[in-house]
Formats: structure tokens, C-alpha cells, sequence
């Protein structure tokens, strides 16, 4: 069984993986999941998460000093990202190993690559691919298809999970 604090809440049909780690205020969405060894942690302010949004293995979630941390619908989380205090739009993935720091802001239907810094307070508008240490804009594209294809791949690899099938069929 997972870890939770007292003032989670996580709606029913999300699958949340056993080694999960889950404390403070923190609200998880419909269809969403939350894969192994992920740690979320909100001391102060909140930690959302939307609906149909996977949480990637080792993720680490945090609030900032000043901020929440709010993570829209149908985005993709993946392995080793750190979210710390910011803002990703709906149909948003955040590339494997990245960085998202303390007031950042993440348009809607983005990527961010791999490997990337997003530093506090970088903003950018929907429709971008970042990348970089500092991460900066590369180009503008509707990134939505793709990105909503990724979510909606986890969605069935988490409900396999809750039926206790760890392959996809």
C-alpha cells in the first residue's frame, strides 16, 4: 500500500502505484495515474494533478516557496522529472530526466525536452517545444495529437496495472 497523508485526495478511478509516496495537500484526477517510486510532497500551498495525467516513474513533486504546483489534464510527467512549484498547461509532456522550477509556466499542448531547465519564473505560451539548460523556446507547434496519444497510452498501461497486468495487451 502506498503512503498517504490525511489530506489527499485522489479520486477513484486513478491508479496509484504501491511505492507511491503522497503528502500534504494533494488533489489527483480522474483516469490519472501515478506509477512507481514517484514522491509527491505539499507542506504548504497545493499540489494538482488533472484528469487522465500520468505521473512517470521517480518523478518528484514539490510546491514552491510562494507557489503551487498545478498540473492540467491529459499531460505525460516522465521518468526522473522534477516539478517544483509551477505551472503545466493540459496536453503538456515533460521529457525524461527535466526540470520545471518555482513559478515557471508551461503553455498548453507543449513539450519540453529531455534533460531541460526550465528556471523560476520562465514563462512559456502554449503551443511551444522548449529545451535546454536554461531551456528556451526552440519553435511553436500544436503538439496537442501527440501528446494526448502519449496520456491515453498510460491511461490503458494504468488500468492494465489496477487489473494486475503489467503488459499491454
Amino acid at each position: 500500500m502506498f503512503l498517504r497523508g490525511h489530506d489527499v485526495i485522489i479520486d477513484d478511478t486513478s491508479f496509484i502505484h504501491p511505492s507511491a509516496l503522497i503528502y500534504g495537500k494533494v488533489r489527483i484526477g480522474p483516469g490519472s495515474s501515478v506509477f512507481p517510486y514517484v514522491v509527491m510532497r505539499s507542506e504548504a500551498h497545493e499540489i494538482r494533478i488533472g484528469a487522465r495525467t500520468n505521473i512517470q516513474d521517480f518523478v518528484m513533486i514539490h510546491v514552491g516557496n510562494a507557489t503551487p504546483t498545478v498540473v492540467g489534464d491529459d499531460c505525460s510527467i516522465t521518468h526522473h522529472v522534477t516539478l517544483h512549484g509551477c505551472e503545466i498547461g493540459n496536453r503538456c509532456l515533460i521529457g525524461i530526466n527535466s526540470t520545471i522550477m518555482d513559478g515557471a509556466k508551461i503553455g498548453a499542448n507543449s513539450i519540453v525536452g529531455e534533460h531541460s531547465l526550465v528556471r523560476p519564473g520562465q514563462e512559456f505560451p502554449e503551443n511551444s517545444v522548449i529545451a535546454g539548460s536554461p531551456a528556451r523556446l526552440i519553435k511553436a507547434r500544436d503538439c496537442s495529437d501527440g501528446n494526448l496519444m502519449n496520456a491515453r497510452m498510460y491511461e490503458l498501461i494504468a488500468q492494465g496495472y489496477a487489473r494486475g497486468r503489467d503488459r499491454l495487451e
